[in-house]
């Protein structure tokens, strides 16, 4: 949910709303309740592992076989010579 503020608030508030953005917030300006730009990080941050449940499906698990594993197995074999 973006953080949104009037103008004053966030020429007062500049460094606080600057270490939001560089923590993923996006902030709103608005003047008189009427947004009129938006600030966010040029640089996103990288969502941490595990902390977008259900965004790969719940198929994911299915990768994990037996079959599978021979297959990655048989690719390494194969550059080490492996018979």
């Amino acid at each position: 949910m973006p953080i949104t503020v009037n103008i004053h608030e966030a020429k007062t508030q500049m460094s606080r709303l600057a270490r939001a953005v560089e923590e993923g917030e996006t902030v709103i300006v608005a003047r008189a309740g009427t947004p009129i730009m938006e600030w966010r990080s040029v640089h996103p941050r990288k969502p941490l592992f595990g902390s977008m449940p259900g965004l790969f499906g719940d198929d994911w698990e299915q990768a994990f076989t037996e079959e599978a594993d021979a297959q990655v197995r048989a690719m390494f074999d194969d550059d080490l010579g492996v018979q």
